[in-house]
């Protein structure tokens, strides 16, 4: 054997120690892949029916919004009529009541002048 059989000897044995060498990482590497298949998969298969019934919770809300624009629409109907009828009996009933309550002020005043004489005024 020659030096340069004994060179390419070392060279190709330093070689396979390198390639051993790399192969430990390059499998534990493997692995941690493999985990992380394992991983995505779950969670696709836990999110798949979590977005269902958020889904379903959204579409329920919705509806439920409806509902309550509904009612206030109503109430605010009926405000609105409470307030016209509010306004149509003090229109109709304050003037006369106005005016029994002035008639019956004058007519107490009055009576109640009959009794006593009227006070008198200084002029200054």
């Amino acid at each position: 054997m020659s030096g340069g059989d004994i060179a390419g000897l070392i060279a190709a044995g330093v070689f396979a120690v390198l390639v051993a060498l790399l192969a430990i990482p390059v499998w534990k590497l493997g692995k941690v892949f493999d985990e992380l298949r394992t991983t995505i998969r779950s969670v696709s298969n836990e999110t798949t029916p979590l977005i269902e019934e958020v889904t379903s919770t959204v579409t329920t809300t919705h509806q439920q919004l409806k509902n309550v624009d509904g009612i206030t629409s109503n109430v605010s109907d009926a405000t609105a009529n409470l307030s016209a009828l509010s306004s149509l009996i003090a229109a109709t009933v304050g003037a006369p009541l106005i005016k029994v309550a002035a008639f019956s002020y004058g007519v107490r005043t009055a009576l109640a002048g009959r009794g006593k004489p009227a006070p008198r005024r200084r002029s200054r």
